[in-house]
C-alpha cells in the first residue's frame, strides 16, 4: 500500500476547494504555480475554467505567448488581454509599496472580465511560501477579492512542483520569474528602456545555459545573480558576458557573490516596513 504523503493531503483539499466554486477564472502566467492551478481546476471543473492571460509591459513577450501556447494545449479556454503599467505613476514611481498598486491595477481589471464573462472567482498561484516576504501585492490581491487556493490548501512551492511534476505538467522544474521592475531599486524611477535592458539581459544568461538568473539594475553597473554552482560559468564565459552588458549601456558587470535569492531588492528595507505589509496581507 503507498504512502498518503501530507502533500496528497493538501492536495486533496484543494480539490474540494476548486469544486466548492464550481466555475472559475484563472490569472495564469504559465510558471510553476499558476499552472498547477489552471491543471487542477481543469480536472475538478472541466470546461467551467477560463485562463486570463495578460500582457505587460514589464514581462517579456515571449513569456505570454508561452503561457498563451500551454493553456492552449492544456485544451483549457483562453482569455487574452493586456494592463498598461506605465500609464500608473505609483508603479513608476517604484516607492517600496510599487507592487501593491500594480496588483491593485491587475486584479481590479480582471475581476472586472471575470465579472461580464460570468466566474464569479478569480484564482492566482500564491502559495504558502509566498507568504514569508515582503510582498505588498499580497494586501491588493486580498482587497481585491481574489482567491489563492494553493494558500488555502496549505501548498508549499517544493509540494507543488513535485505533484505537477507526478501530473506531467511541463513547469514542474521551470524557473521562478517575477516582473521585470522587481530588479530596479526603490526609489530609482521605472523606466521602458531599463526594462528592455533587464530582459535582454537575462535572456542572454539564459541561452548561455544559466538555470535561475536575476539582473538588478544600478544605474550603471549590472548585477548578476545565478545559483551559487554556477559561479564558474560565469567566470567561463566573462568576455562573452561583459561584452554583451557592456552594450546594453551599462559601465560595470558585477557578480553577487551571495548568489540568486529572491526579493534582494527588499534586503534594504527595515524589518518594521517588511512586518507591515506582510500584517495587511493577512
Amino acid at each position: 500500500m503507498s504512502e498518503h504523503r501530507p502533500m496528497d493531503e493538501k492536495n486533496e483539499r484543494l480539490g474540494e476547494i476548486l469544486r466548492g466554486m464550481e466555475r472559475v477564472m484563472v490569472a495564469f502566467s504559465g510558471g510553476v504555480d499558476s499552472t498547477f492551478v489552471l491543471k487542477r481546476a481543469q480536472q475538478e471543473l472541466g470546461d467551467q475554467v477560463l485562463a486570463v492571460i495578460a500582457a505587460s509591459e514589464t514581462f517579456p513577450s515571449r513569456e505570454f505567448d508561452a503561457a498563451v501556447q500551454l493553456a492552449e494545449e492544456m485544451g483549457v479556454r483562453v482569455y487574452k488581454t493586456e494592463v498598461k503599467e506605465f500609464e500608473n505613476a505609483n508603479f513608476v514611481a517604484n516607492n517600496p509599496d510599487r507592487c501593491y498598486h500594480c496588483k491593485t491595477g491587475l486584479y481590479s481589471h480582471l475581476q472586472t472580465l471575470a465579472a461580464e464573462l460570468g466566474y464569479p472567482y478569480l484564482l492566482d498561484g500564491s502559495n504558502v511560501d509566498d507568504l514569508g516576504d515582503y510582498r505588498p501585492g499580497l494586501q491588493a490581491k486580498n482587497e481585491q477579492g481574489v482567491r489563492s487556493t494553493l494558500q488555502e490548501a496549505g501548498l508549499k512551492k517544493d509540494e507543488i512542483r513535485q505533484l505537477s511534476k507526478e501530473l506531467g505538467l511541463p513547469t514542474w522544474n521551470k524557473p521562478s520569474f517575477a516582473c521585470l521592475s522587481s530588479r530596479i531599486p526603490y526609489g530609482t524611477k521605472i523606466e521602458r528602456y531599463k526594462i528592455d535592458q533587464l530582459d535582454e539581459g537575462e535572456f542572454f544568461l539564459s541561452t548561455l545555459g544559466f538555470y535561475q538568473v536575476r539582473v538588478r539594475h544600478h544605474d550603471k553597473i549590472a548585477r548578476i545573480e545565478v545559483m551559487p554552482e554556477e559561479f564558474p560559468k560565469v567566470l567561463e564565459h566573462h568576455d562573452a558576458i561583459y561584452e554583451k552588458f557592456r552594450r546594453l549601456g551599462f559601465n560595470y558587470v558585477t557578480l553577487d557573490l551571495q548568489g540568486y535569492r529572491t526579493g534582494s531588492m527588499n534586503e534594504v528595507l527595515s524589518a518594521a516596513a517588511r512586518d507591515k505589509v506582510r500584517e495587511a496581507s493577512k
